[in-house]
């Protein structure tokens, strides 16, 4: 298969996007960018201590995760909540014809995969509820993909594959 554009895998927190960025990444033999670890240390702090980050608190992580974009001519996968429209389109300036992937999920299951997660992540499960208030859904934007985050992650990387390979022949 071709070498694709850029994937952002996206959605809530505890939606997966860190476990089906390393199996598509991989799998495509595609580097990988963990957006999580662009977060100042001082957004990382707030989320620790139960506060939602704002508009201004992503502004900078959002300019970094757009450089890094601009660093991978020939494609990368990108893990990053791009929970606002505006934030989907600060990246797709960075990367035209960005591809998102956005991993569907409801809110209670959101909350049962963040509190069994290991307690190394900084993300305070409380913060949960901010996610899905702050999350303006992608579905009808061009260059989404929807999928259960629910599903098993193979079925979930081959159902990435075969809508990349789809576009690929657009």
């Amino acid at each position: 298969m071709e070498k694709t554009k850029s994937i952002v895998i996206m959605g809530v927190a505890g939606c997966g996007k860190s476990s089906l960025g390393v199996v598509l990444a991989r799998g495509l033999s595609m580097p990988i960018i963990e957006g999580d670890d662009f977060h100042s240390a001082t957004s990382r702090e707030k989320m620790r201590s139960g506060f939602a980050l704002n508009d201004t608190d992503r502004a900078g992580w959002l300019d970094l995760l757009s450089e890094e974009l601009q660093k991978q001519p020939n494609g990368v996968v990108l893990t990053c909540s791009a929970l606002k429209k505006t934030y989907r389109q600060r990246l797709r300036v960075a990367a035209p014809g960005l591809h998102f992937v956005f991993l569907d999920i409801g809110q209670e299951q959101a909350k049962a995969r963040l509190s069994s997660r290991v307690q190394t992540h900084f993300f305070a499960s409380s913060l949960i509820e901010s996610q899905f208030e702050t999350l303006e859904s992608p579905v009808h934007e061009a260059g989404v993909l929807t999928v259960d985050a629910l599903m098993p992650l193979i079925l979930l990387q081959e159902q990435v594959v075969d809508w990349l390979q789809i576009k690929e022949q657009i």
